[in-house]
């Protein structure tokens, strides 16, 4: 580990991750969250050397996980016969309509969940499965967007 810059003491609250350079190569990062801790890097052809999923890896996880999770709340509060759930999710650039009005398209990010779900439910249930699936937290954040700040603060002396 870098010991630069020391990551804090002890588990973070929810709602934080601290994310530092490891020193091991060229994007390999140590990820914190809670009280876990796991790599993130970038594939070897972006230049990292693919010691952990790469951020947009984690963000489709994360929105997988949000999703399948969600799923799985809803089926137990609602006693429905689910036996398994599954999300793959998909990331890749479209064109879409330009929102100026000039007629030109511009590329834009699309991210697709595809939800199996297991288990022997009416098709009214299976489509009142699917709209949950759009209601995940994470689903929301992405679909409406965040106030986002970066701010550059000052270096703590050790």
């Amino acid at each position: 580990m870098n010991p630069a810059l020391a990551a804090p003491e002890g588990a973070l609250p929810p709602g934080q991750a601290y994310v530092r350079e490891t020193g091991e190569g060229a994007f390999t990062h140590e990820v914190r969250t809670g009280q876990h801790v796991w790599t993130a890097d970038e594939p070897v052809e972006a230049g990292g050397d693919d010691l952990g999923p790469a951020p947009y890896d984690m963000l489709l996880a994360a929105l997988g996980a949000c999703t399948s999770m969600t799923l799985r709340i809803y089926a137990t509060r609602k006693g429905l016969p689910v036996e398994a759930i599954a999300v793959r999710v998909l990331r890749d650039r479209v064109e879409v309509p330009s929102e100026t009005g000039s007629g030109a398209p511009v590329r834009a990010e699309r991210i697709v969940c595809d939800v199996e779900i297991a288990g022997d439910l009416t098709d009214e249930q299976r489509e009142r499965m699917l709209q949950i699936a759009g209601r995940c937290p994470v689903h929301r954040t992405l679909e409406g967007g965040v106030l986002l700040e970066t701010r550059l603060v000052p270096r703590a002396e050790g």
